[in-house]
């Protein structure tokens, strides 16, 4: 697109018409903005306490939002299950602590009666009987009995030969 001559000449004067408003406007906003600082100065607003009316504003802009006020009641709303959660945890946990602590106690309430029972005392037996068969012989001199006096003294029980001894292997 060509232009002619007095077209260009008219889009230049335009364009140094634009450009000292655009100076004018410049100067006029410095003059302005030098104003605001002397009226500010002379009410004793410093940009420190801008700042913080800024700021101040802002804050309040945002938590009466309504996605402020939505995100927090949800937040509250997860607060108060996450609590009521732990909260069962916990009693869960306690009920089985103290189940675990009364079963140890009847358990050890229970052993006397154990003992007292026939398969208990039959167990007992063939253990006494096992123990006698791996305590050391005694020896028919003195001389070793008196150099070693913590040796298992009490004569050795010999079982009758044919019978059978039980496996007392793992129960």
């Amino acid at each position: 697109m060509a232009l002619t001559e007095e077209e260009q000449a008219e889009l230049c004067s335009e364009l140094e018409r634009v450009e000292d408003e655009i100076q004018t406007l410049s100067q006029v906003l410095a003059a302005k903005e030098k104003q605001v600082v002397e009226i500010k100065q002379k009410l004793g607003i410093t940009p420190l306490n801008e700042l913080k009316q800024n700021l101040s504003k802002s804050w309040h802009e945002v938590t009466t939002s309504t996605a402020y006020k939505k995100t927090s009641e949800t937040l509250s709303q997860v607060g108060q299950k996450a609590t009521t959660a732990f909260s069962s945890v916990g009693s869960a946990i306690s009920r089985k602590l103290e189940d675990v602590s009364i079963r140890s106690i009847q358990h050890s309430a229970s052993m006397p009666l154990m003992r007292n029972k026939a398969t208990f005392k039959s167990f007992e037996e063939k253990v006494e009987t096992l123990k006698t068969k791996i305590s050391p012989t005694p020896s028919t001199g003195d001389n070793e009995a008196d150099s070693n006096p913590k040796l298992d003294t009490e004569p050795v029980v010999q079982q009758p030969e044919g019978t059978v001894t039980p496996d007392l292997g793992p129960q």
